[in-house]
């Protein structure tokens, strides 16, 4: 009986670390112990092809300061030096705006 408990958990930690990894801007969207927070942009590298959709992948920063990744889709291609407000929630995105340069932040 308690070898089926193990095996039960470990199945478990192995399937969500896997969610995790491989479909993590779902996980991100879901989990509630992340919190969403804007991230600040400048749009440098050219996007991928997402179905017709323009995909950026792309470092930024957060209000206080710390670097982080977010990946977003636009409908219409963005031209290099383009500044956005991303309001993201891990490496899920939920929405942007662009924004003027003296918006971001001075960190």
């Amino acid at each position: 009986m308690n070898k089926r408990i193990v095996i039960s958990c470990l199945v478990g930690i192995v399937f969500i670390s896997g969610l995790y990894f491989f479909a993590r801007e779902p996980f991100d969207r879901f989990n509630p112990w992340i919190e969403q927070e804007y991230v600040y942009v400048e749009v440098q590298d050219q996007p991928k092809d997402d179905d017709g959709r323009y995909k950026y992948r792309t470092q930024g920063v957060t209000e206080s300061g710390e670097t982080k990744r977010v990946v977003f889709s636009t409908s219409t291609r963005l031209q290099q030096g383009t500044f956005l407000k991303v309001l993201a929630k891990g490496a899920y995105t939920e929405s942007y705006e662009l924004i003027d340069e003296g918006e971001m932040p001075s960190k």
